[in-house]
């Protein structure tokens, strides 16, 4: 006995059924302490994304077209309901309410991550990805800002491997599974301090900038 989710089948079992006790409480921690809506998304086995779809482009990565947000604020309980309605769901997070994302490749990020964090720069949650991305929280307006900014400090021209996420995107949600490759893992989670209200992307954009610019393979 089993169930789907548009195609990929899952076998019922304790450790399943703990697996979505523990997911659902993931969510109402997003909801209910960080103040995050959170999207169930599609998964990805074996190349194949359970939306159904053969030519999907975002295989495991994208929000479910039947299923509804659980919104930021909803408890523990109101939670756990809605996501016990779609089992084997990975978590997104909607990007561009409370957070925009600047995504730089992982070794750039964690050095980078060390260097604001010696030079007492404010700091959001920071996440890492499977496909070895790291991704900083930061206040909501980042993506539209980013060419400005960038202008701004001469990095425009500087080829970096930075971009933003903004509204009408979604991230995957520590510890879900992104695209078949693994879980998403926080390198600096949450806290009751800056989930709501992340730093400007200006304060981090001239280190991660500088990082990125100098991990950059030569020409």
């Amino acid at each position: 006995m089993g169930f789907t989710i548009g195609g990929i089948r899952e076998r019922r079992s304790g450790a399943r059924r703990r697996g979505r006790a523990a997911e659902g409480t993931a969510v109402a921690e997003y909801t209910g302490l960080w103040g995050w809506a959170v999207v169930p998304g599609a998964r990805a086995a074996d190349g194949n994304c359970s939306c159904g779809e053969p030519g999907c482009l975002s295989p495991g990565a994208h929000p479910l077209d039947f299923a509804q947000e659980v919104p930021a604020g909803a408890t523990l309980d109101t939670a756990a309901r809605a996501w016990a309605e779609v089992p084997g769901a990975s978590m997104l997070l909607p990007v561009g309410r409370s957070f925009d994302v600047l995504d730089v490749a992982e070794q750039a990020g964690r050095r980078a991550l060390v260097r604001m964090e010696r030079m007492g720069l404010p700091l959001g949650p920071v996440a890492v990805t499977p496909a070895g991305r790291a991704q900083f929280f930061v206040a909501p307006g980042a993506a539209s800002e980013l060419p400005r900014l960038l202008y701004r400090m001469g990095w425009d021209d500087a080829g970096l491997d930075l971009r933003a996420f903004g509204s009408g995107t979604h991230i995957t949600a520590p510890p879900s599974d992104q695209g078949g490759l693994g879980p998403v893992r926080w390198l600096r989670p949450p806290a009751l301090d800056t989930a709501a209200a992340p730093p400007q992307a200006r304060l981090l954009l001239g280190t991660l900038a500088y990082i990125c610019h100098r991990l950059a393979p030569c020409g």
